[in-house]
């Protein structure tokens, strides 16, 4: 079985570096998750991570040679965007949130036009107040 871009695999961290681990993957291949795609968030320490002998799922960001990139944080990032995706369905099927959630641009768009008239009027109405100003003109 070829390893190819976009494949996740499960593999073992065998060696762990200042700047990321090599994974023994399928077919005694070898792959390097660099520290920046180890996590969505900062990592000053990849021994506070990933440690030797650890089992972890990794995506194959690209194959030169014979060199494999790895990462861990595409995988992270899936999870979000899939987790968000099934919020997004369920609100859609809510019928108590279908009135308040516009469904197009142009409902959108609307919107956000009542809104923004509405909190110009309310600014204007609390500016003039404070001026000591009235609407009348002689």
């Amino acid at each position: 079985m070829a390893i190819q871009v976009g494949d996740i695999l499960e593999g073992k961290v065998l060696n762990v570096m200042q700047y990321g681990v090599f994974v023994q993957l399928p077919n005694n291949q070898k792959g390097l998750v660099h520290i920046s795609e180890v996590s969505n968030k900062f990592v000053s320490d990849i021994n506070t991570v990933l440690k030797q002998g650890q089992i972890v799922k990794v995506k194959v960001i690209s194959i030169d040679n014979a060199k494999i990139a790895l990462s861990i944080k595409k995988l992270e990032e899936n999870k979000v965007i899939n987790r968000d995706r099934k919020v997004n369905n369920f609100e859609r099927f809510d019928k108590s949130k279908e009135d308040n959630k516009p469904q197009t641009f142009e409902d959108i768009l609307t919107k956000f036009l009542k809104d923004s008239e509405e909190r110009q009027v309310d600014i204007k109405r609390n500016f003039e107040s404070k001026r000591g100003c009235s609407n009348k003109r002689m």
